[in-house]
């Protein structure tokens, strides 16, 4: 993502015509975590980075964590606007799940989190439900009741289906580089799909 050049100075609080502050940060935000990991998101540089002052982005967001929060889950719905409207069956949620995942793992911030700092990617998206994962949940249940009008994915709960399903393609993208030798890409690719398969189908 192209760095803003923002100079930090008193006045570039001062927003232009249509510009928008919480977006300037999140861009921060993600120019940081590309470059420098989660633990180089403070405060302090997502000020310098935006060219805004801290007391502005503490209106917006109550700490540096926060603002990871939602960058990550911006990104993640710049992921899902490739899949506009649900499925109506198995087969195209399964290409879909898939498709995500190809593009989850090429996304650079999120690639960088699964490459160097697994232990945040856990810690942002793992350890507890946050905004990110409830946007991939309502897509996925979304899609999963689609299909089942059809008879293509078995009968319960959508949102149960789905939560189980999204842990199951969580464990096989936070794991891929543990298993690299053990598995080229396109035997990983395939078992994956067998297994999102395999828990929908009737």
């Amino acid at each position: 993502m192209e760095e803003r050049q923002l100079a930090d100075t008193a006045g570039a609080d001062a927003a232009s015509p249509g510009d928008s502050t919480p977006a300037r940060i999140l861009d921060a935000a993600d120019a940081l975590m590309q470059r420098r990991g989660v633990h180089g998101v403070t405060i302090a540089e997502l000020a310098r980075k935006s060219g805004l002052s801290r007391p502005t982005i503490y209106r917006q967001w109550s700490d540096a964590d926060d603002v990871v929060r939602s960058a990550l889950g911006r990104r993640v719905m710049v992921i899902l606007e490739a899949f506009p409207s649900p499925v109506g069956t198995r087969a195209e949620l399964v290409d879909d799940v898939l498709a995500f995942t190809t593009r989850f793992r090429a996304d650079p911030v999120y690639a960088r989190l699964l490459e160097d700092e697994p232990e945040s990617f856990t810690r942002y998206t793992l350890q507890r439900v946050g905004s990110s994962q409830r946007v991939i949940l309502r897509w996925l249940a979304d899609a999963i009741a689609s299909a089942q009008s059809g008879g293509s994915v078995r009968s319960g709960d959508p949102q149960q289906i789905a939560v189980m399903l999204l842990l199951i393609v969580q464990s096989a993208v936070l794991s891929h580089g543990t298993v690299a030798e053990l598995i080229d890409e396109a035997g990983w690719a395939r078992e994956l799909r067998a297994a999102v398969d395999g828990h929908l189908r009737p």
